[in-house]
């Protein structure tokens, strides 16, 4: 004979028990969700990633001790199973997470966090490969208001004008010096010299440089991703490489030493070509340049300078 049992009720001691200090608090939920998702390109399409996330809400009521984890963990699963990341899915997500916690709550975020792969071609040869750009985007429902905001960090070279300027004078200095007794130099001449060790006398420095934008983008069906690594690059002119031949190298060499840039140069750059993106309301940029010279960093830091927007922060 089966005996029916009774189902086994379990404590809930965040909804029974009440806050033993009564206070409300901005944000409650959890971080470092390891978590695959797919995001919605306007160039690329459709992207999958892996990374990390967080979900929180506030609690607004001060007598509540505490908000439903599992909820949260759940709807953010069942989201990034069914739908493709966009500033508007995004939205969508928040709504129903307030939903979830009604009578507690009135504000939600979400925040991703992974490596945007991009693939690259080589300067000349018939190359390319994959570059990773780290990025995150975090969006809040606050007030009845959503914003979203990308953070990418994007990897470049930059050669040192002043530097360069030095080395030249050298080179110059040393042609004389080599050529001290010719009444005429032919060009020949001069060519094996410039092919010679004394043509590389001096040379400037360069280093591998970061620009960390922070970008407040306009509600859309797709994340310009794409478009903005590519309008950032093409400002700055010298994106770091991924396959190099020779010939590949070389290109790189010539477009370095065309394109010298201080750190100031590097971020105004930057902020003329971000002020003709129509998807971005607001940003924040900073260069860092990673100098060779110096065992500390070059950096510019620069806003759009909307009224209410992003401040002029170090950080």
């Amino acid at each position: 004979m089966n005996q029916q049992t009774n189902p086994v009720v379990l404590p809930d001691v965040a909804a029974t028990d009440r806050a033993g200090v009564h206070t409300p608090l901005d944000w409650v939920g959890m971080s470092g969700l390891a978590l695959p998702f797919r995001l919605l390109d306007g160039q690329a399409g459709d992207v999958s990633c892996q990374g990390t996330a967080q979900a929180f809400v506030n609690i607004c009521r001060a007598d509540v001790k505490g908000i439903h984890m599992s909820r949260l963990y759940l709807l953010l699963e069942a989201f990034v199973d069914s739908q493709l990341l966009t500033p508007e899915t995004l939205a969508g997500f928040l709504h129903s997470k307030l939903e979830a916690h009604l009578d507690i709550s009135d504000s939600a975020a979400v925040s991703l966090r992974c490596d945007y792969l991009a693939r690259r071609p080589a300067l000349k040869s018939e190359h390319r490969g994959w570059k990773a750009y780290p990025i995150e985007i975090t969006s809040r429902l606050e007030q009845g208001r959503v914003s979203t905001e990308l953070r990418v960090a994007i990897p470049y070279s930059s050669t040192c004008p002043c530097s360069a300027s030095l080395s030249r004078q050298l080179l110059a200095e040393a042609m004389l010096e080599d050529f001290a007794d010719e009444s005429v130099l032919d060009k020949e001449s001069l060519r094996h010299w410039l092919l010679s060790e004394r043509g590389s006398v001096a040379t400037p420095h360069s280093q591998r440089s970061w620009a960390h934008l922070r970008l407040k983008l306009s509600m859309a069906d797709s994340f310009p991703l794409n478009a903005l690594i590519d309008c950032v690059e093409q400002a700055l002119g010298t994106p770091v490489q991924t396959a190099v031949k020779r010939q590949d190298e070389q290109a790189f060499a010539r477009l370095n030493g065309s394109n010298l840039m201080f750190c100031e140069d590097a971020a105004r750059r930057i902020k003329q070509a971000l002020l003709a993106v129509s998807a971005v309301e607001d940003f924040w940029l900073k260069v860092e340049h990673q100098e060779s010279l110096h065992a500390h960093d070059a950096v510019a830091i620069a806003t759009r300078g909307v009224e209410g927007g992003y401040t002029a922060e170090l950080n």
